[in-house]
């Protein structure tokens, strides 16, 4: 069947290209659907379970995109790099329209968006090395993620962006 492979890509670059972006595309939008219509104490939970469930569903998928962050395969990395840039622009994106996050700037919900990102990110690498029938270490593995989540959350309203610290000290 090598015929047929090639009949729809035209290399092994452009297949990986192809399962990661249909990977990150369709986890990317049922965050983004976690993250609307819900209550805002919900969504860490919500989004929580979503991933573990996307990453238990398509764990083949996941495995490749992790080992291919780190593969001599620069197209590959470069791709996945872009997927979480992604990932975290949508996120400082909809984390705005949080009351508490309104008067945040641009550079500070980035920042706090790749927080957040990152700590997903580790939360799936821990997945693909836990067994798929291990489910008690998997609900471990969820929970960490929903404390480090929230523990990140409750340090937004103490955040004073650098730039306004550095401005206010060199007023004062």
């Amino acid at each position: 069947m090598p015929g047929a492979f090639y009949r729809h890509f035209a290399s092994m670059d452009e297949l990986g290209l192809a399962l990661i972006d249909e990977s990150s595309r369709a986890l990317r939008e049922m965050l983004r659907s976690a993250r609307h219509g819900l209550p805002a104490k919900a969504v860490i939970r919500h989004s929580v379970e979503i991933l573990v469930r996307t990453v238990r569903d398509n764990r083949q998928h996941f495995t490749f995109m992790f080992r291919s962050r780190s593969s001599a395969n620069a197209v590959l990395r470069y791709a996945i790099r872009s997927e979480i840039r992604l990932f975290a622009s949508e996120l400082a994106t909809d984390l705005a329209r949080f009351p508490m996050l309104r008067e945040w700037t641009t550079d500070d919900l980035g920042m706090l968006a790749g927080l957040l990102v990152n700590a997903m990110i580790a939360t799936v690498e821990s997945l693909l090395e836990t067994s798929p029938d291990d489910k008690a270490t998997e609900a471990e593995i969820a929970r960490v993620a929903e404390d480090q989540l929230r523990l990140t959350i409750l340090a937004v309203p103490h955040w004073r962006s650098g730039r306004r610290r550095i401005a206010g000290a060199q007023s004062g």
